[in-house]
């Protein structure tokens, strides 16, 4: 018998980032919770093949997933909320869609036909989003029950409209007890009137209903709750009943999403629309979603982390590091607040043509509780990064570097305690004498696109009493997502051994250096491989939670304790006081 499937596509209408990665999370963060196994698929209409060549400013930061694939940043939300493991496969790009399309035409398989839009891109569109809804995405390889497909892009727009059209042809083929259709829209409330708008969402839905897909929940963004009569006006306007709009007002946390889903009755919908089996159990994953929620509302110390980069004016530059960053704030009970700083600021240069920009920069830097220095490529405000990871050496603040920010410590280390001045990246200074970051050698440099050390690899620990081995549970060996072309020069390690600067984590051959610590310092560590990219809420990445138990003043007990964190730390296996039998009722809260 084949097993049922149930495919839920989320549309977006108005404008782009609306947060439809975040509702398309949530949904399936319901799902999952009551026992469902999920997957999911994010569909980018632009015709870039992936993520890898994008200039953070454009799209945000590049996720990378253990296969390697450099995708879209809403691959990190499913990843987080829904605590799966994704393939490149799961990011579907026009790009890729063409891309085989034009090789299936090459080969000859079309036996001479016309090839067009339709049928043959909107059929590869289906084969696509069926292939890879099949595949497991949780430890148990347990295949997929549902799948949440995200569209990109607003709906109307030129490039999705082959998409909109192959969902269009999908609801046919799968049937309409297996597909449903969730569309994303904004109700403005303008400040002049301070009422809410619903005519864009009108708009937006007739334009979709036209191109053949009828909307099942109509998903309101608001900037506060719907007023009844605004719900109405929506469900007449917009063919749908009153259950079906939902709102989801702008909130404290993210994490309160799924919850403000689930108090509006949209997992018993989904339950009678698409006909899921599932055994109503106490949702014990959204309580523990609730607790993490309420947590962060009530926090009350304060931690501050400098975040010292060169794309810092658009915080999804940065969306998994900030994360992540997060995740550990909350893990050990802390408000966390980012500084960002523009590495460039902190440059002699600066200080000559913008005095009070450098001095705010250096300001920031040194009131922070520590110092964090993230990937990046190109050398501008590279001496910036130096110079903020000079002054966290020299002050004995936490400090952590990561991939970029850890060759950048290696040359500052170079620089100013083995006093090779010229020390550099030869990605920035070909000709230095003293090359301790240098080209990787399956780096071919002619192409941009993917000739990287990308995806998962794994870090053999060469030390027992290093930190990071202690805050990855005494492991012997981890396996971390990387993403670069540069590496640390192994020919010149013992150079820097023998003044106290260790390369704690090498990979199986010994020959890449992937973790390095600071004798004599708080907590100095820099990392190879971008550990963000595999922290959850609920499990946080032992390189981050370092840095921010070391900015807390907490590291040398948590160490001492055996790296368990106190009981008020961590979360129970359901909230509060219920017990794990006591009714959904609970969960719902008071807005």
């Amino acid at each position: 018998t084949v097993s049922k499937k149930g495919y839920i596509l989320v549309t977006g209408g108005v404008i782009s980032g609306i947060g439809k990665g975040i509702i398309a999370s949530s949904v399936g963060t319901i799902l999952k919770s009551c026992g469902l196994h999920v997957t999911a698929i994010k569909i980018d209409p632009y015709i870039n093949i992936d993520a890898g060549t994008f200039s953070p400013y454009e799209h945000g930061e590049v996720f990378v997933l253990d296969d390697g694939g450099e995708v879209d940043l809403d691959l990190g939300n499913y990843e987080r909320f829904l605590d799966i493991r994704l393939t490149k496969d799961n990011n579907l790009t026009t790009g890729k869609i063409y891309q085989s399309v034009i090789t299936k035409e090459r080969r000859g398989d079309y036996l001479g036909k016309t090839v067009q839009v339709v049928p043959h891109i909107t059929d590869a569109i289906q084969e696509w989003v069926m292939r890879q809804a099949k595949i497991s995405v949780d430890d148990d390889e347990v295949e997929p029950q549902v799948c949440v497909i995200e569209l990109g892009g607003t709906v109307g727009d030129i490039e999705s409209m082959p998409f909109i059209e192959a969902f269009r042809q999908f609801q046919f083929k799968v049937k309409r007890e297996n597909f449903c259709n969730i569309h994303v829209s904004l109700v403005p409330q303008p400040s002049a009137t301070g009422e809410q708008k619903t005519k864009p969402t009108q708009n937006s839905v007739r334009e979709l209903r036209g191109l053949g897909l009828s909307p099942d929940l109509i998903v309101c963004r608001c900037s506060t709750p719907l007023d009844n009569a605004v719900k109405e006006k929506i469900s007449m306007f917009c063919h749908v009943e009153p259950e079906q709009v939902i709102c989801v007002h702008d909130v404290s946390s993210i994490y309160r999403v799924p919850l403000l889903l689930e108090d509006q009755g949209v997992m018993d919908y989904f339950c009678s629309r698409l006909d899921l089996k599932v055994e109503m159990r106490p949702r014990r994953m959204l309580a523990k979603w609730k607790e993490m929620s309420d947590r962060s509302d009530r926090l009350l110390e304060h931690c501050s982390i400098a975040l010292v980069g060169k794309y810092t004016k658009f915080s999804d530059s940065y969306a998994s590091v900030i994360k992540a960053l997060e995740h550990s704030a909350l893990a050990i009970n802390h408000k966390l607040e980012v500084k960002y700083i523009d590495s460039a600021d902190l440059e002699p240069s600066t200080l000559q043509d913008e005095p009070v920009k450098y001095h705010e920069a250096w300001q920031k830097l040194c009131s922070a509780n520590g110092v964090l220095v993230p990937g990046g490529f190109g050398v501008r405000g590279t001496e910036g990064k130096v110079q903020a990871i000079n002054w966290a050496r020299k002050q004995k603040k936490p400090f952590l570097g990561v991939c970029l920010g850890m060759q950048l410590a290696v040359c500052e280390f170079a620089r100013n305690v083995l006093g090779w001045e010229d020390a550099n990246s030869t990605e920035f200074y070909p000709e230095t004498k003293h090359p301790v970051v240098i080209d990787m050698p399956e780096h071919n440099p002619g192409d941009m696109g993917g000739t990287m050390r990308l995806g998962k690899r794994r870090t053999i620990f060469k030390s027992s009493t290093s930190v990071l081995r202690k805050l990855y549970g005494d492991a012997e060996y981890v396996d971390e997502r990387h993403r670069h072309r540069f590496e640390v020069n192994p020919e010149l390690k013992h150079h820097f051994e023998q003044k106290g600067f260790h390369f704690v984590g090498q990979d199986l051959e010994g020959e890449r250096m992937e973790i390095i610590e600071l004798e004599d310092h708080p907590y100095f560590v820099g990392v190879q491989y971008h550990p963000e990219f595999t922290s959850r809420p609920i499990n946080p990445s032992p390189p981050y939670l370092g840095l921010l138990l070391a900015a807390a003043g907490k590291l040398h007990s948590y160490v001492l304790k055996g790296c368990r964190l106190s009981p008020r730390d961590t979360y129970s296996d359901c909230s509060g006081s219920s017990s794990p039998d006591s009714e959904i009722s609970e969960l719902k809260f008071t807005s």
